[in-house]
């Protein structure tokens, strides 16, 4: 294993680094950042929650010239889940210094308030190609310091139909600058992209030495009646604590998720009717554990990469084996074992006979239990502060206020999310039971803001 001490950069960055759990490197953080840090160019194939976040933020933040407050890095990502995710790692690697400001510009939400942020200056950018290419467009800012371009999950850049505007983006661009590339897979179009933008760049792949996840693949032939019940005796025997169920449709990802409650089991459906601001709460509550089942549509969860997810269901059968195995790769990851199940009708069964092989498990139900009517209850349950990011609250204002004006241990405190005018936190659903009145009237930095409980 080679450990992030070995590399060239500052003491004070290993030493967060290792805070946060990162002793030694991933494949691709080992074989990429000696050329990252070097300021070569690099073009990596690897598969997703592979750890090319902290390969390409290390870089990234390393670089920066915090006494100029302009853009100096922009990453691009797919979709507006990923450049969420992606600026919350950031910012955890941005810890060992102070003052680095990271914004994320994405559709989906007000452009007044983006363009305002952007007027105090960002050493960041994380966002997506249209909302990126539409401030640029009007001068919200530009480029003109920017010395690293980061595009990652290219593979899905292409599927979404984003390479046009990733390269009028680029147009924007400085000649004279490091771009790096990470995607799973690599079709004509994106090397072809790649080559058009990167000087000399490195080629690096790591998908033939990453260990594959260890998931049990069970395939279950039913009528479309008898899916949901099915579903019920899957959780009966395996008792999960936490599952993402995928649909092709909206209509049933709001069905499934529906049917569920009714049955007594905390889960929400996650699909592009959405509001942008209703798929953030659906993602913070299932992350931070406050809901044990997320029902979703592909296009809705692409990007998503959920730590610890005990099981995948697949409601009927994807449109393509690529497909399947990105929905099930969310599971068994960090050396656990992951479960997948995936339900199919008589119809499909000429489908199903694509995805058989010597490692996948067909139309064995005998080891589902019946009558057990498991309930798969989220641990934790979602407060909401109306008070974020623009109050200057931290997650230690937060975590401080909790513990010691109502006396709750921190180990009943899970994620905290802070937003602009918004925070969100995990509390223990018991404690929340016991202790809301107290917490309604906690000060935060010595002032009571509105607090509710997100149902």
């Amino acid at each position: 294993m080679k450990k992030f001490s070995k590399l060239k950069i500052p003491e004070a960055m290993i030493k967060n680094l290792n805070e946060l759990g990162f002793n030694n490197m991933t494949d691709i953080q080992a074989k990429a950042l000696p050329f990252i840090l070097e300021n070569k160019d690099v073009i990596a194939q690897a598969k997703t929650g592979s750890g090319k976040t902290v390969a390409f933020g290390i870089g990234v933040v390393n670089k920066l010239d915090i006494k100029n407050p302009k853009t100096q890095a922009l990453i691009l990502c797919p979709t507006r889940e990923l450049a969420d995710q992606v600026t919350i790692e950031l910012r955890k690697l941005a810890r060992f210094t102070s003052n680095i400001k990271i914004l994320t510009l994405c559709g989906g939400v007000a452009f007044k308030p983006q363009v305002e942020s952007l007027k105090h200056g960002a050493h960041v950018v994380v966002g997506t190609p249209g909302r990126i290419l539409k401030h640029l467009n009007k001068n919200s800012f530009n480029l003109e310091f920017l010395n690293t371009l980061v595009i990652d999950e290219a593979h899905r850049m292409l599927d979404m139909g984003f390479i046009e505007e990733i390269t009028k983006v680029i147009r924007y661009a400085p000649q004279k600058r490091q771009t790096l590339f990470f995607s799973a897979t690599y079709p004509p179009e994106i090397i072809s992209l790649g080559s058009s933008i990167q000087k000399d760049a490195i080629n690096i792949q790591t998908i033939s030495t990453e260990k594959p996840n260890k998931i049990i693949e069970y395939f279950f032939e039913k009528p479309q009646t008898k899916k949901l019940s099915t579903i019920s005796r899957i959780f009966d025997t395996y008792r999960p604590e936490n599952v993402i169920i995928f649909t092709n449709t909206k209509i049933e990802a709001q069905n499934i998720a529906k049917f569920l409650k009714r049955q007594g089991h905390d889960a929400l459906a996650l699909h592009g009717d959405l509001e942008q601001y209703q798929r953030r709460d659906v993602m913070i509550q299932f992350i931070n554990k406050s809901c044990a089942i997320m029902v979703a549509t592909d296009v809705a969860a692409r990007g998503i990469d959920i730590k610890g997810l005990a099981m995948v269901i697949n409601y009927e059968l994807p449109h393509d084996e690529a497909t399947y195995t990105h929905r099930i790769g969310r599971t068994g990851r960090a050396g656990e074992t992951g479960i997948a199940f995936t339900l199919y009708t008589s119809r499909e069964s000429y489908k199903a006979e694509n995805y058989k092989n010597d490692n996948r498990i067909f139309n064995d139900t005998s080891s589902l239990v019946k009558t057990e009517n498991y309930k798969l209850i989220a641990q934790n349950t979602t407060i909401v502060v109306e008070g974020g990011k623009k109050n200057k609250i931290r997650r230690g204002d937060i975590l401080g206020a909790l513990t010691k004006e109502t006396g709750i241990g921190g180990k009943y405190i899970g994620k905290i999310d802070i937003y602009e005018k918004q925070s969100y936190i995990a509390v223990n659903k018991n404690i929340v039971t016991e202790n809301f009145t107290k917490i309604k009237n906690t000060k935060i930095k010595g002032k009571k803001f509105p607090v509710w409980i997100k149902e």
